[in-house]
């Protein structure tokens, strides 16, 4: 899921996290108490601060059917940037003012997730992160991606595209700007991965304004458009980009090379950042939203590698391997009978796998979104650059379905054993499952069905990773293999990403030793690698995650019994959406109490719908 954070988020420099759409009206919250002045300013508050969200994060609105802001894009001004701090600054405040004791169990834990996010994007803006508004895995040279996620049905939807193509230069030349001051401050990222986005740079760079991927929309339009229509509006497409983006892109890229790129670290690490370390620690804890240190993250990750090793060894042995893990790893990565030979045999492959996991979902879920998902590649401009998939979180009005996008670039690379675990992880019963579900709690607020906190979302991806082994599809020793290899890979995080950036690792070195502990190939391990460099402490969200929650089913077990039911604790971990570990943890310590009270497993009741893929 890993590509959506980033066109979501950190593209936008000062987002603050995941919101979704107010268009059409989001049904109102159902208070459990009567609405007293207390709860009713809250409320009141959420609403208007939802509004407020939206307006600011336009590009996050559209991709979730809120077509309100579709014409612009983000105001990344620093004016603007420092006016977004200070407005949540006021909130936080109003915030805090409201009696507390007056609200609801629910409403008080709105309290506490509202303020909380408030108070990391307050934190954050103070080491200035917002200076770095790019990097290799997205930015402004890759927003023609954002008309993908977009319905074209009428000519206002074209309007509105022609809107953000004529204002792009602005956004791009703030875009700059962030960037500039960044130099000032030594606000940059390691050479070694920004020198990717040149290639990025160059392909908005075309001689034929038609040929720009900023014109896909205009490519087809439907019948109800009259052709006059159609062709006008093509032709303010083409205009726009070949005398307003084009141009642009050509000016930014002559910055990026000749000023940017020389500007930047030599090392990997933002240890050498201005505050770097602190910056980093806030990371792991906004990541993780748990109480760790880097060196604590360090040391749960060598004790996960060292453990996750002894598993390898015995899975090798069942396969029939008798030589060294790492000549098991070099077998892994090299015999041809592992790997799909065309993308597009590799793209049936994984539509095909996605099939077959939908119909055994039933094997550990009582509850199932109505929401289908698809699978689709990811675009090639940036398949060279990121990681192996991604999730794309479906549209809240029903007008695009969650997308699953797997990376087709070089299927020599691209093994048949890791499929299971990784389609797993990122579709169902992993983050389209889970977010699909969020976003039909409707008795929840607007910013609690669209929020995402990483090690809840990315914990719970990993740990869909392992209900394979419940639901029948690790059926050989590698395909068993390819999964204990994403867990591996998600612990060699918990080491290299604080090595790099507080332990001052080369970038060398954490390739060596994602390379001697986990068969993933080599392309995958650089590209992981270089995301770590450019996104610090996001990675660590997934293993710890991942431990809190099996951590809670064990506890779940030990406590219930022979009256533990696994449908019912998957229910009880999603049913309040996305939520920091520490509240996790809370509500199942709860649940449990109740189903030894009740002698019997709670959550139950609610009625199934099924998913599937298209």
């Amino acid at each position: 899921m890993d590509r959506r954070d980033w066109m979501r988020g950190s593209m936008a420099a000062a987002a603050s996290g995941w919101l979704g759409p107010r268009s059409p009206q989001p049904p109102a919250v159902r208070p459990e108490a009567p609405m007293n002045a207390a709860t009713k300013a809250l409320h009141d508050l959420l609403a208007r601060e939802w509004d407020y969200r939206m307006e600011q994060h336009p590009t996050e609105a559209s991709t979730l059917g809120d077509r309100r802001f579709n014409d612009r894009w983000q105001d990344l001004s620093l004016e603007a940037i420092r006016k977004r701090y200070d407005h949540q600054r006021r909130v936080l405040g109003e915030l805090r003012s409201i009696e507390r004791s007056e609200l609801s169990a629910r409403d008080q834990l709105n309290v506490d997730l509202f303020a909380k996010d408030c108070e990391w994007d307050i934190e954050e803006y103070g080491y200035r992160w917002y200076l770095i508004p790019l990097n290799q895995r997205g930015g402004p040279q890759t927003a023609d991606e954002l008309a993908d996620l977009l319905p074209f049905d009428t000519p206002k939807d074209y309007e509105d595209w022609l809107a953000r193509l004529r204002s792009f230069p602005q956004y791009l030349a703030q875009t700059q700007e962030l960037m500039e001051t960044g130099i000032a401050e030594r606000m940059v990222l390691p050479r070694v991965v920004m020198q990717r986005v040149t290639f990025q740079i160059d392909q908005q760079i075309v001689n034929d304004p038609a040929t720009s991927r900023f014109y896909k929309p205009f490519r087809r339009f439907p019948a109800s458009i009259a052709a006059s229509e159609q062709t006008r509006l093509a032709s303010a497409a083409q205009k726009a980009i070949g005398l307003g983006i084009v141009p642009a892109f050509r000016r930014f890229r002559d910055f990026f090379v000749q000023r940017y790129l020389p500007a930047c670290w030599d090392q990997a690490g933002i240890w050498q950042l201005p505050n770097g370390e602190a910056l980093y620690a806030f990371f792991v804890r906004r990541y993780t939203t748990a109480n760790l240190t880097p060196q604590g993250v360090y040391q749960v990750g060598l004790e996960e590698v060292r453990r996750l090793r002894g598993e390898m060894q015995a899975t090798m042995a069942q396969a029939g391997f008798r030589g060294s893990l790492p000549a098991f790893f070099h077998l892994l990565r090299t015999d041809p009978r592992f790997f799909s030979p065309t993308p597009q045999e590799l793209l049936d492959a994984y539509r095909a796998l996605a099939k077959r996991i939908d119909p055994r979902l039933v094997k550990v879920f009582r509850v199932l979104p109505r929401m289908p998902y698809g699978v689709e590649p990811i675009p090639a401009q940036v398949a060279p650059d990121t990681t192996t998939a991604y999730y794309q979180p479906g549209a809240a009005d029903g007008s695009r379905a969650g997308t699953y996008y797997v990376n087709l670039y070089r299927p020599e690379t691209r093994p048949k054993w890791e499929m299971t675990a990784l389609t797993l992880h990122e579709s169902v019963p992993g983050h389209h499952l889970q977010m699909a579900l969020a976003m039909e709690l409707t008795d929840l607020p607007p910013f609690r069905r669209y929020g995402y906190y990483h090690a809840f979302g990315e914990g719970w991806g990993l740990y869909a990773e392992t209900l394979g082994y419940e639901m029948g599809l690790y059926e050989d020793p590698y395909a068993k293999f390819g999964q204990l290899t994403y867990d591996m890979w998600r612990a060699v995080r918990l080491v290299v990403d604080p090595g790099i950036h507080v332990l001052r690792w080369s970038r060398q070195q954490a390739i060596n030793y994602f390379m001697e502990n986990a068969a993933k190939q080599e392309l995958d391990v650089v590209n992981e690698i270089d995301r770590y460099i450019a996104w610090p402490g996001q990675a660590l969200a997934y293993k710890i995650g991942q431990l809190k929650i099996r951590a809670l089913r064990d506890r779940a077990s030990q406590a219930l019994g022979t009256r533990f039911d696994v449908k019912a604790f998957h229910q009880a971990v999603l049913e309040e959406g996305a939520l920091p570990l520490d509240i996790l943890e809370r509500n199942i310590d709860t649940w449990i109490r109740a189903s030894q009270a009740a002698g019997r497993p709670a959550a139950e009741g609610k009625t199934e719908a099924g998913g599937s893929s298209t």
